[in-house]
């Protein structure tokens, strides 16, 4: 029996590897590395950065080419294309842990974020078993995601309280637009700035690219056409100077207050006014006239107190005596009688 680890080692940031990954790395005797092409060196050189730091020696670094892939197949064409690419990739795997990893050994491949977030190893190791690979177990480390990198780096939570999250890909944005019944929408794999088409309709966006590394870049504020243009304008230039990007972002709706809510009342004589029913006493009141609260708000309430009432027996205030009819006020200034 070969054993294997799939460690999740963080966004991009050595620090984020957790105390599980650092000892399941410290167990394993034969690191599995995917070589993506010169433009991807330096994260083939983050990895060996976290062997060295570590792995415990003896070890070994088998280092095989990444099968291409046709990133260009339009929507229908999609899936059978990820598929295809996965079946190259799978054959590789079992040519790879057949001849490197003996019987015994524990071998690990190093993944982006966390394995089970947008990552195709879990899925390329099933189709290497049901294949009649060599016998396999396997073990997945949890990693710290691009999603939680986001977030933390933006300041924000992931959701909005009460409301639902949706993860999808820029293909799908674009194919059928914001998902509904989602406040907050996280996109992944967007190669071509779905974003742009969802201006003016009320959103927040919060865009991450190369997140936990020193390359790292953060632009977020009400999604306009502006902040748009700069977006894909940075991103394009990002992607020219380093040869590759990896970036995601999030969408997120306004939260609507409820029709029906009521103003909490700013001082207690209202708060005591409001409490119960109109005509009907507070629980526990006699039935006795109670003395009044006295009818000075406090001074940071809108709302202007009542009179107190009159004792019994006398008129309110501002009533005439009685046989007496009411004062006429003085017509102002421009009034016609």
């Amino acid at each position: 029996m070969r054993h294997l680890h799939v460690i999740g080692i963080g966004a991009g940031d050595p620090g984020q590897l957790t105390l599980q990954a650092v000892e399941a790395i410290g167990r394993a005797d034969v690191f599995f590395l995917l070589d993506k092409g010169e433009a991807t060196a330096d994260l083939t050189a983050l990895r060996e950065l976290i062997l060295r730091r570590h792995a415990r020696d003896p070890y070994r670094v088998v280092t095989a080419r990444d099968p291409e892939r046709d990133r260009t197949a339009p929507t229908p064409g999609y899936a059978p294309a990820v598929d295809d690419w996965r079946s190259r990739r799978a054959a590789l795997y079992r040519r790879l842990l057949t001849d490197e990893l003996p019987d015994g050994g524990h071998g690990a491949f190093l993944v982006w974020g966390d394995p089970a977030l947008y990552d195709s190893t879990l899925a390329v190791l099933a189709e290497v078993r049901a294949g009649g690979g060599p016998d396999l177990d396997w073990t997945v480390v949890p990693g710290i995601s691009c999603i939680a990198t986001l977030t933390a780096r933006h300041r924000i939570t992931l959701n909005q309280v009460g409301a639902a999250v949706q993860i999808t890909t820029g293909r799908r944005l674009a194919d059928h637009g914001l998902p509904a019944g989602a406040a907050d929408v996280v996109v992944m794999l967007d190669a071509h700035q779905a974003f742009t088409a969802l201006t003016g309709h009320g959103l927040h966006i919060y865009w991450g690219a190369y997140l936990g590394t020193p390359d790292e870049i953060l632009l977020s504020g009400p999604l306009t056409p502006a902040l748009a243009a700069r977006i894909t304008a940075t991103r394009a230039e990002a992607r020219a100077r380093k040869g590759w990007i990896m970036d995601t972002y999030l969408l997120r709706r306004p939260r609507e207050a409820p029709a029906s809510a009521t103003p909490e009342p700013a001082c207690l004589v209202h708060a005591v006014a409001s409490s119960a029913p109109a005509g009907e006493p507070r629980a526990g009141a006699s039935a006795a006239p109670a003395t009044a609260v006295s009818a000075t708000c406090e001074p940071a309430c809108p709302t202007p107190a009542a009179a107190p009432p009159a004792p019994a027996g006398e008129p309110p205030a501002g009533t005439p005596p009685a046989g007496r009819a009411p004062a006429t006020p003085e017509p102002a200034a421009g009034d016609a009688r």
